[in-house]
């Protein structure tokens, strides 16, 4: 069975993955309700930050 932090560290993992690829923050498959959406939603922001500065140099 997975703890409440490590699935919090992997939905973190899998938002910024799906940043790094340049997807669309609706695919993401967590409910509105679910605190794994707001830290997937922390991870794809972290990778479109960095994508963004990547752009910007």
């Amino acid at each position: 069975m997975v703890g409440a932090r490590e699935q919090i560290a992997r939905a973190i993992v899998a938002g910024w993955e799906a940043g790094r690829r340049g997807e669309s923050p609706l695919v993401c498959p967590y409910p509105a309700t679910s605190i794994l959406r707001t830290a997937w939603i922390r991870g794809y922001a972290r990778a479109r930050s960095i994508a963004v500065e990547q752009d910007g140099e």
